[in-house]
């Protein structure tokens, strides 16, 4: 079986300022099941097939800290192992640094930046999230909220399950341990027939890469090429940070997987009228992505030009939000006439 190696749990502090124990991860674990529910702004980033997967997965992080700024984390597999390392605070904290990169050898990463409204900020919810299943490993990085996790969590614990986060992704990986199918990608499709609301994820085993996107398309996820090696991410400004190619949208509905004899796309569910998540063009995506086909600046100056048309006021200047409100001031200014 495929071991697993991740120093960065023995870093985990605890803050419990001054509660005893027990009492304050009662605290921490009522209020993260309650609350610690939304993470529209995560991001997440995949590589396979590339001897510097880990490194370029860094790189990729880097360019996506706008959409999480609480922690990060990044999973490598080296053909025999697993290994993760898994921070709290920014992601050049901890993956600028050349030690903690050689510590995640391996052709194929997967990572992710969290960002969450409400509870606690604790090491446990930092993905990607692994764990050992029959078949060998499994890592998961998700952006979105699972509006029945707390359901199929509550559930999933009366029947044994012993949950390790309070993280509604940890759902997925109960789902796929306990799925019946013979082959890894039937797991993973009867996993997702099971949950509902919006999910971006990038998943890996020993030998597969594997996106998927919700049925109505609410979270973004591309799908990019460098040296030849796909990958799989939030957002185009990922892909821009490394030089590499964007290749399409990830389909709403669609799962598509990569390992050693090319890729395979499966969409399982039926075909529904997508509904993105227009907080991805007003304030998530950075400015230089490009999202469903259009340029995240360009939408934003639109919004204020249009502003402007429906909502002009006699004003002697238009002053930004930094930063996702600046293109749309600008916007506004050009069509108004007004000084930006």
């Amino acid at each position: 079986m495929d071991e697993m190696h991740h120093p960065s749990d023995e870093a985990q502090l605890d803050l419990s300022l001054g509660r005893p124990p027990i009492q304050q991860a009662a605290i921490d674990t009522q209020d993260d099941l309650e609350g610690d529910t939304l993470r529209e702004e995560c991001g997440v980033f995949g590589i396979f097939g590339h001897s510097d997967a880990a490194a370029i997965t860094a790189l990729g992080l880097h360019a996506l800290q706008h959409r999480g700024q609480e922690a990060a984390g990044i999973v490598s597999y080296d053909g025999s192992r697993f290994h993760s390392e898994r921070r709290l605070g920014l992601v050049g904290d901890t993956f600028s640094r050349r030690e903690v990169i050689e510590r995640l050898p391996g052709n194929v990463a997967i990572g992710h930046v969290r960002y969450s409204t409400t509870g606690a900020t604790i090491l446990r919810n930092v993905q990607p999230l692994f764990a050992e299943l029959n078949a060998g490993g499994f890592a998961v990085g998700h952006n979105g909220n699972l509006t029945n996790g707390l359901t199929l969590r509550r559930e999933l614990v009366r029947n044994g399950a012993m949950m390790q986060s309070t993280t509604d992704t940890e759902v997925i990986l109960h789902l796929v341990a306990q799925s019946r199918r013979n082959r890894f990608i039937e797991r993973f499709i009867e996993a997702l027939r099971t949950i509902e609301g919006a999910y971006a994820l990038v998943s890996m085993t020993n030998k597969k890469l594997i996106g998927a996107r919700d049925p109505l398309g609410i979270r973004p996820l591309v799908l990019g090429e460098f040296d030849g090696c796909p990958i799989l991410t939030s957002e185009t400004c990922a892909l821009d940070i490394i030089g590499a190619k964007f290749v399409r949208d990830v389909e709403p509905g669609e799962i598509i997987v990569f390992d050693d004899n090319g890729a395979q796309s499966h969409k399982p569910f039926p075909p529904k009228p997508p509904r993105p998540c227009v907080f991805e063009y007003i304030y998530f995506s950075r400015p230089d992505s490009i999202v469903h086909g259009r340029s995240v600046y360009e939408v934003r100056k639109a919004f204020g030009a249009q502003l402007a048309r429906e909502s002009h006021v006699d004003v002697d200047v238009v002053v930004p939000v930094p930063d996702s409100g600046v293109p749309a001031a600008v916007g506004y200014a050009q069509h108004s006439g007004v000084p930006f």
